[in-house]
């Protein structure tokens, strides 16, 4: 398939300039971006295009929007560490909040595990269309969830843990097991001797400690995130801050350890004591600070469709509009590792574009038209 958006107004997401330009969609990637040479065009006067919308952190599909047991697949809530589970194993493609997120513009999301569990298992990132995970899927794992504050406690409070500090000596234990497996791998390999007995446990965090892919932790505390910060030196494995809460009273430390945050929900009632720092002027905070800052719904907590309202609402409270757009956009596909394709429109990505009647940050913009791999979804 190969057509032109002409006469729109492109917004790159990587240059804050838009384009007065057209772009062609060819074999579902942006192929140029320019002037229109004929063939098929979709006319876009007075219309502005974006790139698809990228949600950095949510449980869609694996939550559900049921009420109860029946449809939560988001926590193991027996096991506190259960880091060998899969996102892609519980994922329901046909969860009612995949359609209400693509409408609004968001065509790619991170989702996986909730936060009742130290380790949780993988999350993954998937388009926002599809009959089956398996052909959604952009990567499979692109962090390993842990958790930290108040959630693991509440679950866990007469079974095994009832402190902070007991979360995070869980979480060094098991990073240390992880750690001596990976050794006797090593070790294995290079002296041909015997290789360590099979840990599905072990295994799910190697890609951690080789670092190919981060601790996605949730945080809310500040000291809960400085936790995460000192953990992830101690091994010397990345780690994202997720949630952040109260990310604007640590900034300058978050800033000096060059960790990606991101941000929300921030359109919530209190509801626990570790949410009562919560601000919308946290990213703009954190983004002067010089952190690489995304915007999240958490959704469902927050509905998926309100991504770029929470933008919306951090521009009011003080965030730059075009570093806004960037934290629904490129910085959260830059969070998830997958800013190869998606993100942004530039030649040779995705063809995930997202077409409005004005600016995506105005709440009173109507969104017209969105692609996904260059097929009309709406």
């Amino acid at each position: 398939m190969r057509f032109w958006l002409v006469n729109g107004t492109i917004h790159t997401a990587v240059s804050p300039e838009p384009l007065r330009a057209d772009l062609l969609v060819e074999n579902g990637k942006i192929a140029a971006i320019g002037k229109a040479d004929g063939g098929t065009t979709v006319d876009c006067a007075d219309l502005q295009i974006y790139p698809g919308l990228v949600e950095a952190h949510c449980h869609i599909g694996v939550h559900g929007f049921a009420i109860g047991y029946e449809g939560m697949d988001v926590n193991e809530r027996n096991e506190p560490l259960s880091q060998q589970l899969r996102a892609i194993d519980g994922f329901n493609p046909f969860d009612k909040g995949i359609e209400r997120t693509r409408r609004a513009g968001v065509t790619c999301i991170a989702t996986g595990p909730g936060s009742a569990d130290v380790l949780g298992g993988s999350f993954m990132a998937v388009k926002t269309v599809g009959t089956c995970v398996d052909d959604m899927v952009v990567k499979e794992c692109v962090a390993m969830k842990c958790a930290f504050g108040e959630n693991p406690k509440k679950c866990y409070q007469n079974k095994s843990i009832s402190n902070r500090m007991t979360t995070a000596a869980k979480l060094r234990g098991a990073l240390a097991k992880a750690r001596d497996y990976l050794r006797k791998i090593n070790e294995a390999e290079t002296s041909g001797g015997k290789r360590p007995d099979f840990d599905l446990g072990c295994e799910a965090l190697l890609p951690v400690l080789r670092g190919e892919i981060p601790l996605k932790a949730h945080a809310h505390q500040a000291n809960d995130i400085m936790t995460a910060i000192r953990i992830a030196k101690e091994f010397g494995v990345k780690v994202t801050i997720e949630h952040c809460t109260e990310g604007h009273l640590v900034a300058a430390e978050l800033a000096r350890a060059g960790v990606p945050v991101a941000v929300g929900p921030t359109m919530i009632f209190g509801g626990k004591p570790e949410l009562g720092n919560r601000s919308f002027e946290t990213p703009a905070i954190l983004d002067r600070a010089g952190c690489p800052v995304s915007i999240i719904t958490d959704a469902p907590v927050i509905p998926p469709e309100f991504l770029a309202l929470s933008a919306a609402f951090a521009v009011k409270a003080g965030m730059d509009p075009f570093h806004a757009l960037q934290a629904i956009t490129i910085n959260p596909a830059r969070h998830l590792g997958i800013s190869d394709r998606v993100g942004s429109l530039e030649v040779g990505k995705d063809a995930d574009i997202v077409v409005t009647d004005g600016d995506i940050l105005n709440p009173l913009s109507d969104v017209k038209a969105v692609y996904i791999d260059g097929n009309a979804v709406l």
